[in-house]
């Protein structure tokens, strides 16, 4: 996506052919993140890194110049699948509580896929520089307008009762965090209930402040 790409490119790379540093990257993440879980991002070196992905050192560096910029892609591969998905849940449906439904059920599995990653992404973030801490909230805060930007739809066009934006603003940031929740305590509720009951159960919640 044109975001993510946009995004992507402020971390400087010598190779040229743009879907080769996408398919290196995204290579590089996976095994960063779970390198940074298994040791902690301060005790995982770049060569670590460099043979868990499988690259020569050399070779990683033409993609990323170090952790930070390894940490930053993490948060805009999050972010990019999240964008993905919840764009793919608007084609799908764009009618009524349907549409918002899909919006819920593609944003909560996204964050159940990459549960490591979002965890690894509010543990860490604070580590990046400070100008890469405020694009990855631009970020965050950019994909939840996606959601508070059906919600608007929805309401105007009667589907749900008339709310005011501080009311749908905030449904569409607790719908953000709820799905954010699942990959937290997911030790806890993996327990009780699967990923389909969860989101049967949270949709239903966020649907009584809809009636």
């Amino acid at each position: 996506m044109k975001a993510e790409v946009n995004n992507a490119r402020e971390v400087v790379t010598q190779i040229k052919n743009q879907e080769l540093v996408k398919q290196r990257r995204r290579q590089i993440v996976d095994a960063a993140v779970q390198l940074f879980i298994r040791h902690g991002y301060h005790k995982t070196t770049t060569r670590a890194l460099a043979k868990e992905t499988g690259l020569s050192i050399g070779s990683l560096y033409e993609y990323v110049s170090s952790k930070d910029d390894v940490l930053y892609l993490v948060c805009i591969a999050i972010h990019s699948e999240v964008e993905e998905g919840i764009q793919g849940a608007l084609a799908r449906s764009s009618h009524g509580r349907e549409a918002l439904a899909e919006i819920i059920r593609a944003y909560f599995s996204v964050c159940n896929r990459m549960s490591d990653h979002v965890l690894l992404m509010y543990q860490v973030t604070h580590f990046l520089p400070v100008k890469w801490q405020k694009k990855v909230l631009e970020t965050e805060i950019r994909i939840t307008n996606l959601i508070i930007k059906a919600i608007r739809e929805l309401n105007d066009n009667g589907t749900f009762k008339r709310l005011d934006e501080d009311m749908i603003d905030l449904i569409g940031h607790n719908i953000s965090v709820l799905g954010q929740t699942w990959a937290f305590r997911r030790w806890y509720f993996a327990k009780r209930f699967t990923l389909d009951q969860y989101i049967k159960h949270q949709s239903a919640f966020i649907m009584e402040f809809l009636q």
